[in-house]
């Protein structure tokens, strides 16, 4: 055993060393100049083929000011929000450092510095390394700067140096790009909603950021609760008293501002970024510090072609001057995947980020996709069967009972019952008398009680598996529970981006790739390795989906989707419209692109979906006639010059079962459901007891008012006028007679 004497000197000299060391590494280290962190570079975005699509981030928007310039309001809210004990620490934080090394032993990411002395010596770094080195010298130049430079200027330091986001470097540049004054002249409730946004801006700035939890809703709502917390903050801590805190009472909104990305552009940018920042475990503060060259896999033509779709449909349909209540607000989104790769090709979020949209239409998380979920629906019923079906898969050929009002029973047999204490029914579109009708039959006339049962039947749960191995995400589901029933309908609300990408799984006959959006990230001359392709899944077996495919091929040819049917090459596709005209959708795709186009209307203040009945000047507006429009001129285009594979085949498949139909129930006594809203592919007209004189039938291209199988299309038994049909069953609003529900209906065919 050592003696005493010899524990003491090997521990007197350990301690020694490190003395030793913490002084070189003490006089090494220079104090951080300010003006140093503006020669950060732009990030560069790439097209496919290599050329240039934009420049934006880098730490170039700054002025330096002076710590008599910076507001003693903004001091006293970062200090109470940041680091209370600022005037008071030694610049560095014993438990944060010892938190990080902690995590970087871990190999988990490190947490920065606490306290605000480190914080600016941290954003005075280009070199974002989380390394052992790095957080030893930003230790060691913290002390020195706290020991060379007075509380005031290492405050007026960071206060320079941070990021605001509006790539606002510093609290001039961030003065001006959201209120249009010097740092200066802000007043307190200005300067209280800066330091907010130093919390990080891509989740607090209200123009919205990157990612799903980025919106402009969220982003202004976690911003206002922040600043009324600093507010709060200030009296605990003792930089305000409550008689001027009471005094505080309305929110600083700020300018809108206006975007030097123009189009598309802006959107495209920030897929990429939120891709890069993701895929390389950096923030997106990280990234905006600038010096990134990112290739992207958007192709600049298809982009143009989609954008020109969108527009010259938006420009026949939508007329704001003359319907300002019903046209005003309706947006379009979509987006464009390569099946055989995953590559998003193409997108459309809105008008642009210089016309002042921000919120990316084509990666929304909020609105529900309708009956286009009901592919994914008879995919889960080959893939795993029913009870009925003793687990083996389900032939589209299986019939259920497809009429109205159907009572929806559990796996056991026993009804569901709904919120009203009543059995569940499940509402069609119409009143038809369908019977026992075969799932393929079902799709093609998007009859809702069928795959209502289906759903059930194969297990939500079932459903759920499928659609999460076809790239939907679990967060986008319906969270409704294991018996909602109409979460087979369509109420969950992936984004155009991942639907194109799900039906992409068709296309590619079950092989499913995750959508990407870049394919090369290269830093300070060297290439990142964290951007190779995504690898090939085996979501389904070729023969499940090469049946969806076919079943989907028949929905184009003679149901919903007829106004695509004529394109000259293979297609499959479906539509889906929700419960009261909230948004409607066409997702289609051949072997070569598969392409989703969303159209909803929302408040713009609240985000809240409103119905589209009138937009357009229609009663309604559904799947199979304007998302459509635009898939079919979009696509016309895109594929122009492509050699259009066939699809493969389906071969015979599953079980075919023939379920004992329920009693068709009275239509008098029947009780609304009170479960969660249902999806269709068009609403119910409203109809009265008597004709009235049937208006002149004008269908020009785009046929609005001649529905989904009206104008240059004939319904499948009614006529190109839609003013008859061979069965007719009950008269119109406008006095149209309307017979089954593809011909003849109201404007043409019912089921747009």
């Amino acid at each position: 055993m050592p003696s005493w004497k010899l524990v003491t000197g090997t521990f007197l000299t350990f301690c020694g060393g490190l003395l030793v060391a913490a002084g070189i590494g003490y006089a090494m280290v220079g104090i951080p100049n300010v003006n140093d962190t503006a020669l950060a570079e732009n990030n560069v975005f790439y097209w496919s083929d290599n050329t240039q699509m934009a420049a934006t981030g880098g730490q170039t928007n700054r002025q330096i000011v002076g710590p008599a310039e910076i507001p003693p309001a903004i001091k006293k809210a970062v200090v109470s929000a940041e680091n209370a004990t600022f005037y008071k620490d030694r610049g560095v934080d014993p438990k944060g450092i010892a938190r990080a090394f902690v995590n970087m032993a871990r190999g988990g990411e490190t947490q920065g510095g606490s306290t605000i002395t480190q914080q600016y010596v941290k954003n005075t770094y280009l070199n974002q390394d989380q390394t052992v080195s790095r957080k030893f010298k930003e230790l060691f130049i913290s002390i020195k700067v706290n020991s060379k430079l007075s509380k005031d200027q290492i405050l007026a330091g960071y206060l320079n140096s941070a990021f605001y986001g509006r790539n606002a470097y510093g609290i001039q540049a961030a003065a001006q790009a959201y209120f249009g004054v010097d740092a200066k002249d802000l007043d307190t409730e200005q300067c209280v909603f800066l330091a907010s946004v130093l919390k990080g801006p891509n989740l607090y700035n209200p123009d919205g950021g990157v990612g799903a939890l980025a919106s402009q809703q969220e982003n202004t709502k976690r911003v206002k609760d922040r600043w009324k917390w600093i507010l709060d903050r200030e009296v605990t801590v003792g930089n305000m008293t409550q008689a001027e805190r009471a005094k505080i009472t309305t929110f600083p909104m700020p300018k809108k501002v206006t975007s030097t990305l123009s189009g598309q552009t802006g959107y495209l940018v920030d897929i990429a970024k939120e891709y890069v920042a993701k895929k390389a475990g950096i923030t997106p503060e990280q990234l905006e510090k600038g010096g990134y060259r990112i290739y992207t896999t958007f192709d600049k033509k298809k982009v143009t072609e989609l954008e020109k779709a969108v527009k010259a449909t938006k420009k026949s349909f939508l007329d704001t001057k003359a319907r300002p209540k019903t046209d005003k607000d309706v947006q379009f989104g979509a987006a464009s995947v390569n099946p055989k790769s995953g590559a998003i090709v193409a997108l459309y979020g809105g008008d642009g980020f210089d016309k002042g949209h921000y919120s990316n239409n084509a990666n929304t998380t909020g609105v529900p996709v309708g009956s286009t979920w009901k592919p994914i629906v008879l995919a889960s019923a080959m893939e795993y069967g029913t009870a009925a079906s003793g687990g083996k898969p389900l032939s589209p050929m299986t019939r259920y009972n497809g009429n109205d009002l159907l009572v929806i029973k559990d796996q056991n047999g026993d009804p569901i019952m709904g919120n009203d204490g009543q059995p569940f029914r499940q509402k069609n579109e119409g009143t038809t008398a369908w019977g026992m009708v075969t799932l393929k039959k079902a799709m093609e006339q998007s009859i809702n009680s069928p795959f209502a049962q289906l759903g059930v039947d194969v297990g939500l749960s079932n459903t759920r598996k499928v659609a999460m191995s076809m790239g939907i995400l679990e967060d986008s589901f319906d969270k409704g529970n294991l018996r909602n029933v109409s979460f087979s309908l369509g109420t969950s609300t992936p984004s155009a981006i991942r639907m194109a990408d799900a039906y992409g799984t068709f296309a590619a006959s079950g092989t499913h790739y995750e959508p990407y959006s870049v394919t090369k990230v290269v830093k300070d001359s060297k290439t990142l390795p964290e951007f190779a392709p995504p690898t090939k899944q085996e979501a389904m077996s070729a023969d499940v989906a090469d049946n969806v495919t076919d079943v989907l091929q028949n929905v184009v040819q003679n149901g919903t989707g007829k106004k695509v049917a004529d394109m000259g090459f293979p297609v499959a596709g479906k539509t889906g419209t929700t419960d009261k005209n909230k948004s409607a959708w066409f997702v289609g795709y051949t072997r070569e692109l598969s392409t989703a186009v969303t159209l909803f209307r929302s408040d713009p203040k609240t985000s809240k979906l409103e119905s589209m009945n009138g937009t357009g000047g229609v009663p309604s507006v559904h799947g199979g006639d304007i998302p459509a429009q635009v898939w079919r001129d979009y696509m016309a285009v895109a594929l122009k010059n492509s050699k259009h594979e066939p699809f493969p085949k389906a071969g015979k498949i599953g079980e075919v079962l023939n379920p004992s139909p329920s009693p068709t129930p009275t239509l008098s006594a029947s009780p609304t459901p009170s479960a969660s809203p249902t999806p269709s592919d068009s609403p119910s007209p409203s109809i009265s007891s008597s004709p009235t004189a049937s208006p002149t039938n004008t269908c020009g291209k785009f046929s609005w008012n001649c529905g989904n199988n009206g104008g240059t299309d004939a319904g499948s038994t009614g006529d190109p006028t839609g003013t008859t049909s061979p069965t007719p069953t009950v008269t119109s609003t406008n006095g149209n007679t309307r017979g089954n529900s593809n011909g003849g209906s109201i404007f043409g065919g019912q089921n747009g």
